[in-house]
């Protein structure tokens, strides 16, 4: 199985990033690639910039690696309580040339913050907008409190409980 990861999130130090990359590590008998948004920067969104630069090669590279992948691990970032522009814009271009953006991919959606909503919001609003996009949500599961409960430097999560629902949930893509 071939599974796509990513953080939406453009932050070089994210902790999102460091999510999605020990969640997908834990998958195995996998081969799994892990994105960086900021391969894939593109302008904000709008119909006058589709209008002057068409479809950017960013975004339908973008598109081309979800549908090459057998399964899909996005963590979100949540900024003020919804999606970090970063993502936004590029999910927002991604949807211009293919509203399928997820391509009837299996997923799970993952999401967590320093504090104890665990970036909750996003992640519940990313979940009930999936199907219009054509993902097949497996599962989703906020970690908050990140730095009480992961390790950053052993790249783990410490909490057991919150490990083994994270275990159970990327199970699911298999």
């Amino acid at each position: 199985m071939k599974v796509l990861a990513f953080a939406a999130s453009s932050s070089k130090k994210s902790i999102n990033k460091q999510l999605v990359t020990y969640a997908v590590g834990l998958l195995k008998n996998s081969q799994s690639e892990v994105l960086d948004l900021n391969d894939y920067e593109l302008p904000l969104f709008s119909e006058d910039r589709e209008a002057e630069l068409g479809h950017p090669s960013k975004a339908k590279a973008f598109l081309a690696k979800i549908g090459d992948s057998d399964a899909v691990i996005i963590s979100f970032a949540e900024h003020n309580g919804s999606y970090s522009a970063a993502y936004k814009s590029l999910f927002d271009w991604c949807s211009r040339i293919n509203p399928k953006v997820f391509q009837n991919k299996p997923m799970v959606f993952l999401s967590t913050s320093p504090g104890p909503g665990g970036a909750g919001s996003v992640l519940a609003a990313a979940t009930a907008s999936a199907p219009f996009f054509d993902g097949d949500v497996k599962a989703s599961l906020s970690i908050p409190k990140f730095y009480e409960n992961f390790d950053s430097e052993a790249g783990v999560i410490h909490n057991s409980e919150m490990n083994a629902q994270l275990v159970s949930a990327v199970q699911r893509l298999v």
